[in-house]
Order: C-alpha cells, then structure tokens, then sequence
C-alpha cells in the first residue's frame, strides 16, 4: 500500500498537482482568462505592439502565485526567436461561452500561412491546440512550431523532469550549439556562421520545477515537448518549450496539455504601499494596502516607531478603510499624517511589516542627488566616465557619424526621407558630431527630441532652484568625467553645457537639427558593456578592408548613423532648448550662452521664413508642430524680451490651450513677459485642468495603460500642478506633487519598492540600463515603472530587467524627477 501510495503521487507531481482531491479545475473568467486559485493562463489578452518588436507580452501567458511565469506561448519560426524575428498577425479573438473555449486566428502573411490556436478548459488544465485548415508551407517544415517562453529567473535554482530524465535549470546559459546558416543579425555577434541551440531536455511529459508549487507547470503532449534555453542567443532570451508542427497534415496538429499548478486557498500576501524614502512632517502619509481579490483584509493597521535599543514601539493605531477594487485586487488605506515627530518608522498590516523609512524635515534633501550625481554622468556621451575604481565607459562614439542612406526605416524609430537634405551623401561622414549629449535610454543612440527636453528641464532646476551641488569634475578637453570629485563648477550647468555641445554640433555640421545618431544595425544595437567598446572610435574609410586601420581610420563600418530628414519640429524644439540655455549659461560659458542663443534665434527666423517641413517618423522628429514652436516662442522671449516672440505667442495659445496638460509649464513660464489679458486665459484654462475628473485609482495620480509603464506622467502630473501652484495658488495646493514622489518611492500596485534605483531603502535594483545583462542598477535612475498588461495585471519585474516597458532607464525622466524632488523642498520651505 506504501509503494502505491508513492507511486500516486509521483503520478500527481508529474501531472502538475498536489493530489487529486485538491485538483483545482481551471475556469474562463469574468476578466477573459482562464483561472483556478492562484493561476491565471491568459490566451491573446496583450499582443505585441511592434513598437520595438517582440517585447514578451502576448500570446498564451501563464501568471502563477502572483508572478507572470511564462509568455509568448505562439506558432514561431525559431526555437529560440529574438526579438527582431518574424511573429504571427493575430486578426480574431473569440470566445466560446459554451464551452468556455478562447480561440485566436492568426497568419504570416508573408508565408500565406494561416493557424489558430484554441485554447479549452480541461479540468485542472487547459488544452492548447494548434489548428491549420491547409498544410504547412513547404518552406516553414522543420521551422514553424508552438512555443512557450518560461522566465529564467523564476527557474533559477529549479530542476526539471522529462519523460524520467531529470536536471536543472542553468543560472548562464550553457545548452549546445549547432552552427550553420546565415548569422542572425540580432545576435550581436559580428563574425561567424549563423548557431542554433539544441534542447537539452524533452519527453511526452515536461514538468517544470516538480518541487515548487509556485512554479510547477506541467506540458504533456503526444508529439513530445523539448525544452531550449534562448539565452544562448541573446541575453534577453528565455526557456522554450515547443513542438514542430509536422509537414502534409491538417486539423489539430498540435495538441498540449498544460497544467499550470493550482494551489487551493492560495492568496497573495498584503503589499503596503508606502514611501521607500519617508515623508516629510507636514505631508499627507498615507499608505495603499493592496490585497488579493479574495482577501477582505484586516480593518486596522500600525505605525511603529524604532529606538536606538532596537525596540519597535506603536506610533498609532487606527482604521484600515477599504477603498474597492481596482484592477485585479482589493484596497485599503491606512492614514498616519497626525504623525509628525521625526524619527524612524515601520508600517505593519495583518502580521506583515515594512522595511524602515524615515519621517524627517529633511527627507527630501538628498533624494535628487544620485540622479545629478551617478546616473546623468554615466549617461554622458563621447566622454570616459569613472567612478573610483569603475570604469562606467571609455570615451565612446569617437567615430561619429555617417550619414543614413535614403529611403530607409530604421530600428528603433529612426527613418530617412527620399533625400538627404544636406551637403553629404549616403554613408560619407559628416564631421563634428562626436562631441556633448546624453545616450537616450538603456540603449546608445543620441535622440535630439530626448537632448533638448533634458536641457530645458534642468535649466528649469536652475532658474527656479539655483543648486549649486557640485561633485562631478568633467574636462571635455581631455573628453574624461570622474565622479565624486568636486571641479568647482555646478553640476547642473555642466550638464546644461554637455547638451548645448551637442546640440550646437547639429548647426555646426549640417546647419539645422538633426532626428540622432544611432547604431547602423541590430547588431551593434543590442551591445551591453562598455559603449566605447561597441564602435572601435576610427572614422570609417570604404577604401579599406574590414578590420585594416590607416592613418587614423578604418575599415571597419561600425560608426554610428546620423539621420537629416529636415523637420520643423524637431528644429524648433532645439531652438526652444538653446534659447533657454543660454540664460543658464551667462556668467559660466558666456561665449557658448552667446553661442546658443544666436542659434535660435536664426533658427526661428529660418522657419518662420518658409512653410514647414512636416517630416514625421515615430517619436524621433520632434512632437506636434504648433506646440514646438509656442515653445520655441516662450523660451526666446525670456531670454530676449522681444515682443515679436510675445505676438506669436498669443497667435498660437488659442490651439496651444486645448492640449493645455502638456504644455502648461511652458505656458506659465511665459507669464511675467506677457500682457493681463494672456494671464487671465492661462488661468482659465488651469482651473479648467484642475476641474477635470479624479483618477479612478487608490494612489490619487494617473496611471497609464499602454505599452510603456507612466512614471514619466506621474513625474509631469506632480510638476504640472507645482507650475500652477507657483502662479496660481488659489487654484491648487501643489499636494500632487507629494502624491508623485510617494508614487515613485513605493506607494503604486503590484510592489512597494522604489521605482528610483538608489532612493528608498528598497530601491529597485535590478533594471535596464547598460547594465542590464548584470542584473543591476544605475544609482539615480528612474524606471518606467507598473506596467499593467491586460486586463488587469500591474508588473514591475525585480528579477528579470528585460522588460524595457517597465525596467528601463530613460535619461529625461532623471533630469525630471530632479525638478519633482527640488519641487518638494520648495513647498516644504513655505
């Protein structure tokens, strides 16, 4: 009876249950995925956007206890695809409300192969069903098969069974190659054949992680399932399920059995939302307790107050109230605003205990710093950069830049018109352009739209602030920037210059503004390390082999790419830029602040000469037109005080006032040189703002929905409502910007942490920068933050940084959080 006991539940841990009387039937939900306690499998509820390709959310999708474990189950070409490879056009998803059946049509159309997938509720499983009306394309056998992603590092540290083999997952990558065929160009590798991994696992019966509830998913399937490990191809890949589709056949070719692990009763544990960082005195405090769905929650929370001895001692007790549901889970809230002595702070809710936080006068005084300090100085181009003992990079894009060749859509955004709208041709090298800017984001591309919105952000830190912090020595003579070391010169200004640079360069070299310089293929685009190591810094010279250097150049054509599509926005936008600089500028570089603003000024009297250039491509070819240049006219008539900038002001404001969220610091800014009447319709119009709806969500800012997670709305919310404050403080108390910062620092859905890596005592620490692939973090940068898949799950991953949507760093949003912190400290001040 003992043997057969066993042998039972050997059968059920290979089955992907507990036993089976605790067999939790998987169900079609009100939200449209099939669910069981502690399990979703979402069937086509997000699909990829194409905005940068396969960004590992569509498809099937399994989240388990809490985590989305598993992605992109689909009909692919690779077995390990990249994220530039070819995926399925989805053109219906339906669902059967008899049977419960979710079912997606999809096709290549380039192929003309077309398939569906269903996906049916069986018990504790569901059924996954590939479906083809026509046989396979002759040119997809041996290519086209169903996959499913499986996030690393949720099986890092897990074993593995197939078919009685048995093993565990690889913390690095390290499964077999086979080399052949044309190199994938995604693969960053520059000389070779094309490899492919080989599985190194598979069976009729795959069980992942037979010994963790929280990660056990079973796949069973008559054509046998192998199992391949992507990172071999990229760092960014993930363990990958998957089964050819055999040639000559039709109907249900494929068929899984999958069985995610149910838990029955499983709950996921309270999460108190909080500042990471602390709270000022005389802010509101206010916590946002989220809850599972099926957790009502206690009705009362505390504050504990530690003491030197280590005790913890109860600042306050009091009521929980519950707020409803929104998104996947419940909410309560839990206010302590009455607590006003300084000191050391621990919130605890139902058993569960935050990390420490402070509430302290000065809480906000340092919190800017990493952000000035760290992240902006690694971010510097055509500069080496050094912290103590870390090279953060050489001095990189020495060899910038080429021109882009004609009628060509680029990677990441970037495209060229039919011509090149300057003196050079296709490839030649435009000179010049190797000096100032900072590298846009996690990747190395310059993108002007990126340059001019950080410079006008931190000469409005300076214009309103005045720090003087100075910590960073830079030499642009010796192109070298060493940290912590003071050079006696603000560092705000010198960022403000290290832009101008670069922004000038553009005038300089081609005589107008130009969309960036980014790398000329995928395979330099996906370089992680060291960006002086990704170009070998040489100007390319055709007349030379690949790899020969002569007399300072090469024959290597690794130089970045410079785009020139004339576009009136994006050189409106540098002007507004320059002009605004060039006030910060006056009494430090005064021969560059003279530089700057002759610029723009030639540059609005040059538009302002001909119809406009309306080339428009993505987000690298400035933003709308009429907002452009009502930006253009606000920065040059504070630097210039000329009333022609004024009159076109008052010409645009009337179109420029409908999208008055976007531009209402812009427009305040411009009031003390406008005449009564403009000041009397600006603040019409920031009542109309202030009067709008309030969010429907428990952390009192708006939380977007798209494919890129909203800290950067959050950032603009809290310094929208500072700018009418400022001007108008009848209207608005400027408390939007405390919500902000308390949104940052750890009061958002799916995790208290701090989404300002170094700020908080939790900051987030694994994120996506240039670093990615070490899974660490760039003190002061701040990440895009929860990113909510449809329909209803927030995620910000801490253990896997390659989600760009939610994990990557983008330098203006640094420059900005900034201007939120020192924002704070004002109002504190009054």
């Amino acid at each position: 009876m003992k043997a057969q006991a066993f042998r039972m539940i050997c059968a059920c841990l290979l089955a992907g249950a507990a036993l089976p009387a605790a067999a939790q039937e998987m169900r079609l939900g009100d939200a449209g995925y099939f669910e069981a306690d502690g399990v979703n499998l979402l069937v086509f509820s997000n699909w990829y956007d194409g905005l940068f390709a396969d960004s590992k959310i569509s498809g099937v999708e399994i989240i388990q206890q809490g985590e989305r474990i598993a992605t992109n189950g689909d009909v692919r070409l690779s077995a390990t695809p990249g994220q530039w490879d070819p995926i399925g056009r989805m053109s219906v998803r339906s669902v059967n409300p008899e049977t419960g059946a979710l079912e997606a049509a999809l096709e290549y159309p380039e192929h003309q192969f077309r398939y569906r997938i269903i996906a049916e509720p069986r018990g504790a499983s569901v059924v996954l069903a590939v479906v083809l009306d026509a046989p396979l394309p002759a040119a997809l056998a041996g290519k086209a098969g169903l996959n499913l992603e499986f996030l690393p590092s949720a099986y890092f540290r897990k074993s593995w069974m197939a078919d009685g083999a048995s093993g565990v997952f690889p913390l690095h990558p390290s499964s077999d190659m086979v080399a052949g065929g044309a190199r994938n160009a995604a693969s960053g590798r520059d000389i070779g054949p094309g490899a492919e991994p080989l599985p190194f696992a598979g069976g009729k019966t795959l069980v992942l992680a037979p010994e963790d509830p929280a990660r056990r998913v079973t796949i069973t399937s008559s054509a046998g399932v192998q199992l391949y490990d992507g990172r071999d191809q990229a760092q960014n890949g993930w363990f990958v399920a998957r089964t050819l589709i055999p040639a000559g056949k039709t109907g249900r070719v494929i068929e899984w059995t999958v069985t995610p692990n149910s838990v029955p009763g499983w709950k996921r544990a309270p999460v108190i939302g909080h500042s990471q960082l602390g709270y000022a005195p005389e802010q509101a405090k206010r916590a946002v307790i989220e809850l599972d769905a099926k957790d009502p929650g206690a009705e009362t929370a505390r504050l504990l107050r530690v003491t030197a001895k280590g005790e913890t001692i109860e600042a306050l007790a009091g009521p929980a109230p519950e707020w409803g549901k929104y998104l996947r889970y419940r909410y309560r809230s839990f206010d302590f605003s009455k607590v006003l002595e300084p000191g050391i702070y621990m919130l605890e809710y139902a058993g569960r205990r935050t990390a420490p936080f402070r509430i302290a006068a000065d809480v906000y005084d340092k919190a800017w710093h990493p952000s000035l300090d760290v992240y902006l100085p690694v971010q510097m181009d055509h500069m080496a950069v050094n912290e103590a003992y870390r090279v953060w990079h050489g001095d990189s894009h020495r060899d910038d830049a080429r021109q882009a060749p004609l009628d060509h859509e680029h990677i990441d955004l970037y495209r060229q018109g039919p011509t090149t709208d300057t003196k050079f041709a296709p490839g030649e090298h435009i000179p010049g352009l190797n000096v100032g800017g900072w590298l846009d984001a996690g990747d190395f591309d310059i993108r002007t739209q990126t340059q001019y919105a950080v410079i006008r952000g931190l000469v409005d830190v300076w214009e309103r602030h005045r720090p003087g912090r100075d910590q960073t020595l830079i030499d642009w003579d010796l192109r070298h920037v060493e940290m912590h070391v003071p050079d006696g010169a603000p560092d705000v200004i010198q960022q403000i210059r290290h832009g101008v640079l670069y922004l000038a360069s553009m005038y300089d070299a081609v005589g107008y503004a130009v969309h960036g310089v980014v790398e000329p293929d995928v395979a330099q685009y996906t370089h992680l390390g060291d960006a002086a190591s990704k170009t070998d810094g040489l100007v390319y010279d055709p007349a030379l082999k690949r790899g020969e250097r002569k007399d300072g150049k090469s024959g290597t054509p690794d130089d970045r790419w410079v785009f020139t599509s004339r576009s009136s926005a994006l050189n409106l936008g540098s002007a507004a830029a320059l002009a605004a600089a060039s006030r910060a500028l006056k009494g430090h570089d005064d021969a560059l602040a003279a530089k700057a603003l002759k610029l723009a000024e030639g540059v609005w009297a040059e538009e302002q000469s001909h119809a406009p250039n309306t080339f428009s491509h993505g987000n690298t070819t400035g933003g709308w037109l009429p907002g452009e240049e009502f930006t253009a006219a606000v920065e040059l008539l504070r630097a210039t005080r000329d009333a022609k900038y004024a009159g076109r002001i008052e010409a645009l404001w009337p179109e420029v006032s409908k999208r008055f969220g976007f531009y209402a610091q812009t427009a305040i800014a411009a009031l003390p040189d406008m005449p009564a009447g403009y000041r009397a319709a600006v603040e019409a119009a920031a009542r109309a703002w202030q009067a709008r709806p309030e969010v429907k969500n428990p952390y009192g800012v708006p939380i977007t929905e798209g494919g890129w997670a909203g800290n950067g709305a959050v950032i603009h919310t809290g310094l929208v409502d500072y700018a009418i404050h400022k001007a108008f403080p009848a209207i608005s108390d400027g408390k939007a910007v405390f919500r902000a910062l308390d949104y940052l620092h750890g009061t958002h859905p799916g995790s208290d942490i701090s989404f300002v890596s170094g700020v908080g005592t939790v900051s987030k620490e694994v994120a996506y920068g240039a670093n990615r692939a070490d899974f660490s973090f760039i003190a002061g940068g701040v990440v895009p933050g929860a990113l909510i898949l449809k329909p209803d799950f927030p995620e910000n991953s801490e253990t896997w940084p390659f989600f760009w949507g939610e994990n990557e760093y983008v330098v203006d949003m640094s420059a900005n959080y900034i201007a939120l912190v020192l924002a704070a400290r004002d109002l504190l001040k009054r």
